[in-house]
């Protein structure tokens, strides 16, 4: 069988998690179709993408710039059986939603109905919101079976109604945080069709941690205290909460932070920092590939990640990146913001403070920075969590079983149940 995976974009920076899985999947012997609603936009690409040997096909990501092909699979939509549903379904989504978007997403499931390889038994979508939709509607054109796999905003930011239908009609689907999976079952007619799967990492692809880092206190002017941070410019990563922090420390305290990302917020993040006169401390560095990071890992002395809600509802699930860190052997600092506490126990393998606060966020880098023991220590125990704990390669093996077995429509408790799907 050929699993059809449906994503937003191919290849992305900021969703190394997917790339991951595709990846261990396909070394499992998966075959798989990517199927991407974006034409690639970061100008690096992860060698853990280069990696990957599945054709991508490439959806068009407006329906005016491909006529002939979006009419084409119109002509072939409706001569399907399934036509009739898929259409009412649409129309239902249209009346709540009615945007572009909910038009795109249509026309861009008739294309794939129409270009679907004759051996894809299966469709797969990464993330409940607009990948979901092209996935839904798909299906129910073709009569194939779909699963799912929700990361982070898509579920927190799409409405319920939203949510409900599309997990009535998926065969089965995974999330990565025990959070989102409390929202998706109270959601689902069928909770235990919806299931923990934790990202994990291969680490594989990760070094061993450095064997010492240097003492560094914040005393020494010509040698600071060095800071990294590694995600998006967008409100929901609190990197403008970190700023303020910044700006409270004592003077005579010497640190530089690195900023690793790219992100619409940017600019904003840039002129709030020279307006606090903070500029000459801060290396922004854009976007980057995953060894021009984990060499930034390496070299670090603090990881930092103010996590918070944004106002639209949007949150992180558990970022990877601190796990990344911490397989490093990297301090980290974070707030009980998303499902973060679920990887980083606070004072043990590492330090969270409350969303939104400032002050507290300031305190606790203080102290961070004032102790490169307590930094060790915190560092040393994170690692030995995340290695023990946060592999990928349980959970991908569970995957593979699922989309293998010929009963692949049902429920993913036979393989170990809830909490048995994680990696580690």
């Amino acid at each position: 069988m050929t699993i059809a995976v449906i994503v937003k974009g191919w290849p992305r920076l900021s969703e190394t998690f997917i790339a991951q899985e595709i990846l261990g999947l396909e070394r499992r012997g998966l075959r798989q179709l990517i199927v991407s609603l974006r034409q690639p936009t970061d100008k690096a690409v992860h060698e853990l993408n280069r990696r990957v040997t599945a054709p991508v096909t490439y959806l068009p990501e407006y329906l005016h710039d491909a006529p002939a092909r979006l009419l084409r699979a119109l002509a072939a939509a409706r001569r399907r059986p399934g036509w009739a549903a898929a259409r009412a379904a649409w129309l239902a989504d249209l009346r709540r939603d009615p945007s572009r978007n909910r038009v795109r997403r249509f026309g861009q499931a008739c294309v794939l109905a129409a270009e679907l390889p004759a051996d894809v038994t299966w469709l797969h979508t990464h993330f409940l919101h607009t990948p979901a939709s092209v996935a839904r509607y798909a299906a129910l054109l073709t009569g194939l079976p779909w699963s799912f796999s929700a990361h982070a905003k898509d579920i927190w930011t799409s409405p319920d109604w939203d949510l409900r239908d599309k997990l009535a009609e998926a065969r089965w689907g995974v999330t990565c945080t025990a959070l989102g999976l409390a929202r998706l079952r109270a959601l689902a007619p069928e909770p235990e069709r919806v299931n923990l799967l934790y990202h994990g990492l291969d680490f594989s692809r990760f070094p061993d941690p450095p064997e010492a880092r240097p003492a560094r206190d914040g005393s020494d002017s010509a040698d600071p205290v060095r800071l990294l941070s590694v995600g998006r410019a967008v409100e929901k990563k609190g990197f403008d909460l970190l700023l303020d922090a910044l700006a409270r420390l004592p003077a005579g305290l010497h640190w530089r932070w690195t900023h690793i990302g790219g992100g619409d917020r940017l600019p904003a993040l840039k002129a709030q920092a020279a307006a606090l006169g903070l500029e000459g401390r801060i290396d922004w560095q854009g976007a980057k590939a995953q060894d021009a990071v984990i060499a930034q890992y390496r070299r670090a002395d603090l990881f930092v990640l103010p996590c918070r809600t944004a106002r639209d509802g949007d949150r992180d699930g558990l970022p990877n990146v601190l796990m990344e860190a911490q397989s490093q052997g990297l301090a980290c600092l974070s707030t009980r913001a998303a499902a973060v506490a679920e990887l980083i126990e606070d004072g043990v393998t590492g330090t969270l403070v409350d969303p939104e606060d400032s002050v507290a966020l300031a305190g606790a880098l203080e102290s961070l920075l004032r102790d490169p023991a307590r930094r060790a220590a915190l560092g040393a125990a994170g690692a030995a969590r995340v290695r023990r704990d946060f592999g990928s390669d349980s959970g991908i093996d569970r995957l593979h079983d699922r989309f293998a077995t010929k009963n692949s429509d049902a429920s993913l408790l036979p393989l170990g149940g809830c909490c048995a799907l994680h990696g580690g």
